[in-house]
């Protein structure tokens, strides 16, 4: 991520319905650049125009009201899936937030995130990482490493419990280094366990693995609950 406004600006698409909501993402960025934080250059126009728009790098949806939004998740995913895809909505919906990532998006923000959380599930895409609701994560690691899923011995690979804490890490958007030091073993250590999780899980790198895990411990009768549907409180 550029660090001042020399650099040039990143192109960020934002989709929103409502006018209101999308002149409010347009300011998130204007501000930004005003206070010479990353340089951000936000693109607007229909979805259509959008998607075939070169030279943009990211692009926001904001699916408060919008309806049909989990098949045009997967419309943006299957026309463009180049471009990082950043998901607003409600908060304390868990179902929805699982159903937005598995659905192409590599990060969720509710509509109380602040400017600076945009820019910083920017910086964690481009790392590689997906950013959710922490509380999610961890309810999905713990998942994952209890086998309460009764399907997981069939929809994904034997992992050894050190490939399953470096998974753990991942999720929460650790860097190699960061793992090697939370583990207590070597940056070399952790690339070769991840290059193993890829090569058992088949993708090509930590985005799509992360995507894998999620897979593996996403409910199979999952429905979608509207947007407006509350749910519990969470911390993001």
């Amino acid at each position: 991520m550029p660090g001042n406004q020399s650099a040039k600006p990143i192109r960020v698409a934002l989709v929103a319905e409502e006018p209101l909501r999308l002149a409010g993402l347009v300011s998130i960025f204007e501000a930004q650049a005003e206070a010479g934080g990353p340089g951000f250059f936000p693109v607007t126009g229909s979805l259509t125009e959008l998607l075939t728009r070169p030279g943009v790098e990211f692009l926001i949806y904001d699916l408060n009201a919008a309806r049909g939004w989990l098949e045009t998740l997967e419309l943006i995913r299957r026309e463009r899936p180049d471009i990082p895809l950043i998901v607003i909505g409600p908060e304390g919906n868990d179902e929805l937030v699982l159903n937005a990532i598995m659905a192409g998006a590599r990060a969720y923000l509710d509509i109380t995130a602040s400017p600076q959380a945009v820019v910083s599930a920017m910086q964690a895409i481009t790392a590689g990482s997906i950013w959710a609701p922490r509380r999610l994560l961890s309810k999905l690691i713990d998942r994952l490493l209890n086998g309460r899923d009764t399907n997981l011995a069939t929809s994904s690979p034997h992992l050894t419990a050190r490939e399953r804490q470096v998974l753990e890490l991942i999720l929460m958007a650790r860097s190699n280094r960061e793992i090697a030091s939370h583990l207590g073993i070597e940056e070399r250590t952790v690339k070769a366990h991840v290059g193993r999780l890829m090569r058992k899980t088949g993708v090509d790198n930590r985005i799509e693995l992360s995507m894998c895990a999620l897979a593996w411990t996403a409910p199979r009768d999952a429905e979608s609950k509207p947007a407006g549907t509350p749910g519990p409180k969470k911390d993001v």
